[in-house]
């Protein structure tokens, strides 16, 4: 069966059979039956739907508004549609795009956060995700052509060279973000658009403009489904189609014109001169009905004469909300909605060209990702400027308080070498840590990009180590030339170079251990506590306090101090310190006291290897770190789903279980609010979760 394109007023996108056959081949309609959505604690606690038995369908040229009071189901709505529920609930019924089983490829979802680096112009986000995402094989011409027109389609023209902003650059107003984040969506040109509330924060003239903008999309052939918590009546009348959820449950679907008639045939009518979608959420939001209640108690002299005129000062919200769910049901906006289904269920010979994910290779992406991140770190005064900065300023006063201690042969300058370089191997790497904040951010946007399938994680663990390489050296080389020469820790230069190795790979492996870190708390507060006792740990197993034999064995000798890089790093610097060099006795007239016996007999330093092997621990501990946080997200990727799915099957017996105690045990008086809604078609059932 082929489908017709219907005109504005019966429900299609725009045209009737005279459409042709490129826009037909790429038209999206969106059907949904019966999506129930339920979650379950661990601890085996009540399970709570948050959908419960939606249908409904979208077609191309039209503008849906999704609408609710909150936690009415409308953001697990549209997560539902587009494959990103939470992995600790369960859905099941069935979503088809023309018929089949969705292609996320086609589908584009811009969420209520928007995630954006803070140091980018708009113009340099756009370019950076379409070079990401198109094909390699197109010139930079065309690619700035279609950025350019993204632009223009949204608005964002005279914002273009202007910054997003962070916590130090003044950036662009939200309105202008929000439309942002759809024009990073729109680039590949999807024919399925998914906002969660959209303008959520804007004053009124910005959110019409986003909407207006919205309805000009769809007008351009895509299907347009967007929430929204209460828009002005200007914002409303811009809607084609209207979804009314309350507590997961469809109260009204239809044209949004008619959504009026619905209330006044129900016998709530919307009185004049109202906003109609204050007047619906006014009937349905029951979140304030206990403050309602006292509010009319203290005043019920004054709402009597009301009672007699308005229905809604008559009967609770719950009453109303059960009374409209039910007149739906019977209604011919149902009925009509159910032909509507059945028919677009049935579509054949329209296919979508899936664009989704990336389109480039992957040395163009690594490039790509380089640059980006190369430029926001230097942007970013408190990604390494400011760190860089305070290492000079704690370098300059390490060198203060050691000056001068590699010039003197005396006895008592051996514990003070040993303490230099156990102060810079430990206590300057913990400063590392400060970066946190920037990471946080960073691995924001990587979720955002990896979700889509922007890139893989191997480019964006190498991209993130070559951008970063040129600031931890300036760190390392400007912290070690600092406290290198005050102290005169050295006459050769090969000793100024492996201290400055030391360095680095010490402050790369914190960099890389606070990265994988912040993909698994994503916390400010929480990831600096567990990196900073995390580096604790490793300091206790370096050898500084106590050397390595005397350390008790169970922990902190065996494992810690082997893949503790402080551990390899103090081991190194003492050697690079003290070998080859002869030092006062404490006795005078014996002999004098020689670096590799201080290193065996006072610090506890085995010498059975070279000090650049201990280096070599050093980048593999950094390197398996880097390896590690990839191992992170592979598992989140592939091994999350596997889990989440058993817990899924767990729900689903429980709530096969529950159904049949409730079939033995039928009550003489069901409930109207959660009888079991009839099916509007043919559909997999609850017992065939979508993927």
């Amino acid at each position: 069966m082929e489908i017709e394109v219907e005109g504005d007023n019966g429900g299609g996108g725009g045209g009737g059979d005279g459409v042709d056959n490129r826009r037909r081949s790429v038209a999206a309609y969106l059907v949904w039956e019966d999506i129930t959505v339920v979650v379950q604690s661990f601890g085996g606690g009540a399970t709570r739907r948050l959908l419960h038995g939606v249908s409904g369908y979208a077609e191309p040229g039209r503008i849906m508004a999704v609408m609710g009071p909150s936690g009415s189901g409308k953001s697990t709505l549209l997560d539902s549609f587009a494959g990103r529920l939470s992995r600790n609930v369960v859905m099941t019924g069935s979503v088809l795009i023309n018929g089949k089983r969705r292609q996320l490829g086609s589908i584009a979802y811009v969420t209520q956060e928007d995630v954006l680096l803070g140091t980018l112009t708009v113009k340099e986000t756009l370019t950076y995700s379409a070079k990401l995402r198109l094909p390699t094989t197109m010139t930079k011409e065309e690619i700035n052509g279609i950025v350019e027109e993204t632009l223009l389609e949204m608005g964002l023209r005279n914002c273009a060279d202007g910054y997003i902003g962070n916590w130090h650059i003044r950036g662009i107003s939200g309105g202008e973000k929000k439309r942002l984040s759809i024009a990073l969506e729109i680039l590949t040109q999807p024919r399925l658009l998914f906002l969660d509330e959209p303008t959520s924060g804007l004053d009124s003239a910005s959110a019409y403009f986003v909407i207006q903008t919205l309805k000009n999309m769809a007008s351009n052939g895509r299907t347009v489904i967007s929430s929204i918590h209460q828009p002005s009546s200007e914002v409303f009348a811009l809607f084609d189609q209207l979804l009314l959820l309350s507590g997961g449950e469809t109260v009204y679907f239809g044209e949004a014109k008619t959504a009026v008639e619905f209330f006044a045939e129900a016998g709530f009518p919307c009185p004049s001169r109202r906003n109609p979608s204050d007047h619906f959420l006014c009937c349905i939001n029951s979140s304030f009905e206990a403050i309602r209640n006292t509010s009319m108690g203290s005043q019920q002299n004054m709402h009597e004469n009301r009672k007699l005129s308005d229905p809604l000062m008559n009967l609770s919200t719950a009453d109303i909300t059960a009374t409209l769910i039910e007149k739906y049901k019977c209604s011919k906006y149902a009925t009509k909605a159910s032909s509507r289904i059945r028919e677009i269920s049935n579509i054949d010979g329209l296919e979508i060209e899936r664009k989704g994910g990336s389109q480039a290779g992957w040395p163009k992406q690594l490039l790509v990702l380089t640059q980006r991140s190369f430029v926001n770190m230097t942007r970013d005064a408190g990604y390494y400027w400011i760190r860089i900065l305070v290492y000079i300023v704690v370098s300059l006063c390490v060198g203060s308080v050691f000056y001068d201690v590699g010039a003197s042969t005396a006895h008592t300058a051996i514990m003070s070498r040993t303490n230099c370089g156990g102060f810079m191997t430990g206590f300057m790497m913990i400063m590392a840590v400060g970066g946190f904040p920037s990471f946080i951010e960073e691995i924001k946007v990587f979720d955002r990009e990896r979700f889509n399938q922007h890139y893989g994680n191997a480019v964006y663990i190498i991209s993130n180590f070559v951008s970063s390489f040129p600031f931890l050296f300036v760190i390392s080389f400007a912290t070690c030339t600092v406290i290198f020469f005050m102290g005169k820790l050295g006459s050769g230069f090969d000793h100024y170079i492996y201290l400055g190795l030391v360095l680095l790979g010490c402050i790369a492996a914190v960099e890389s251990f606070m990265l994988v870190v912040a993909s698994l708390v994503p916390n400010y507060m929480m990831g600096v506590v567990v990196g900073v006792g995390y580096n604790g740990v490793m300091m206790l197993a370096s050898g500084f306090y106590r050397s390595l034999e005397d350390m008790p064995k169970p922990f902190l000798r065996y494992p810690i101090s082997y893949i503790s890089f402080m551990a390899w790093a103090v081991q190194g610097s003492y050697k690079n310190l003290l070998l080859g060099l002869e030092f006062e006795p404490l006795i005078p007239g014996t002999p004098k006291l020689k670096g590799d016996v201080i290193l065996k007999t006072m610090v506890g330093i085995p010498l059975t290897h070279s000090k650049w092997w201990d280096l070599a621990a050093i980048i593999a501990i950094f390197i398996s770190y880097r390896l590690l946080f990839l191992i992170i997200a592979k598992i989140k990727e592939r091994a999350s789903p596997m889990f989440w799915t058993l817990h899924a099957n767990k729900i689903l017996q429980h709530l096969r279980k529950r159904s049949l105690v409730k079939k033995k045990n039928k009550p003489s008086f069901p409930s109207k609010r959660h009888h079991p809604p009839h099916p509007l078609s043919s559909q997999e059932g609850l017992s065939s979760p979508l993927a």
